[in-house]
Parts: structure tokens; C-alpha cells; sequence
């Protein structure tokens, strides 16, 4: 058994604000081809994750957010944002179940916000069907505004 405390938070928040990409994953599954994927997932304010899908039917994902505020985006085909929640731990949302298909992407709306992730593995590559097309990819100049285009949605939450 492995218990999940405040330190092990602690200790993976601290690495995502160390990162270039302001965020880290630590997987509790035992390695990527793994069935079932379950991981802590440490995100910071400024990490950009590219709007995607999942196109399995096997890899709908489960979030729950620990500590911190965690947004979460969703979008039509065409970039059209859906719908819009802040998750919080021991608010009115906790967390969320993402369906494959429907795109989306999370942001890290306070310092030091880690979430628990769940969805079928194994780990493989988003392919370019499943990267949203409207939207910039992570490293492309263009991201930053995209950014914080999709934080403004949640600044008066």
C-alpha cells in the first residue's frame, strides 16, 4: 500500500514550478504500457497543455483535483469553448469525468494545484487527429496569448 501525503504534494508541486513546462506527473501505475493509468499530476499557473481529445473509447479521464484551483476547458469541434469549471478542493466541484471524444484541456489557476488523474493506459502519443487544430501547439509562439486567452475565462471565478 502507498499512502499519498502532504510532502509527496509538496515534493511534486515544487518540481512542476522547477520545470521549464510548469508542470510534473508522478505515476503510481507501475510503468506506460500499465492498463490502468493513475497518477498525481502537479500543475502550475503558465503551464500550457494544447486543447486535445482522446479518440479511444477506452480513454475516457477522471480528475480530482487535491490542493490548489484547477480550471478545466471544454470545446467544440471548431475551438468554441463549451463549458468552463473550477475545480477546488471541498468546493461545489471536485472534480471531473472527460468523456473520449470531446476536447479539452486544464490550467493551473493557483500555485501549488495537484490533481489525481485516472483513464485507461497504456500511455500513448496524442495523435495529430487528437490535438486540437485551432489551437496553438505547446512550444509555438502563438501559445502564450492562447494561454492567457483561456485563464481570462476564470478570472472573476
Amino acid at each position: 500500500m502507498r499512502i499519498i501525503t502532504s510532502l509527496l504534494l509538496d515534493e511534486v508541486s515544487a518540481q512542476a514550478a522547477a520545470a521549464p513546462r510548469r508542470r510534473k506527473n508522478h505515476n503510481l501505475h507501475p510503468s506506460d504500457d500499465f492498463c490502468c493509468h493513475r497518477l498525481l499530476n502537479a500543475i502550475e499557473p503558465g503551464s500550457y497543455i494544447q486543447p486535445h481529445r482522446h479518440l479511444d473509447p477506452l480513454k475516457d479521464e477522471s480528475m480530482v483535483v487535491l490542493r490548489g484551483l484547477l480550471g478545466v476547458v471544454s470545446f467544440d469541434g471548431e475551438g468554441n469553448v463549451t463549458g468552463t469549471r473550477v475545480l477546488r478542493p471541498g468546493g461545489e466541484a471536485v472534480a471531473v469525468d472527460i468523456p473520449h471524444g470531446e476536447f479539452h484541456t486544464v490550467l493551473g489557476l493557483a500555485a501549488g494545484t495537484v490533481f489525481f488523474e485516472a483513464k485507461a493506459g497504456p500511455y500513448l502519443p496524442l495523435t495529430a487527429a487528437e490535438k486540437a487544430p485551432w489551437a496553438p501547439a505547446e512550444g509555438d509562439e502563438a501559445a502564450p496569448a492562447y494561454l492567457d486567452s483561456l485563464a481570462a475565462l476564470f478570472r472573476s471565478s
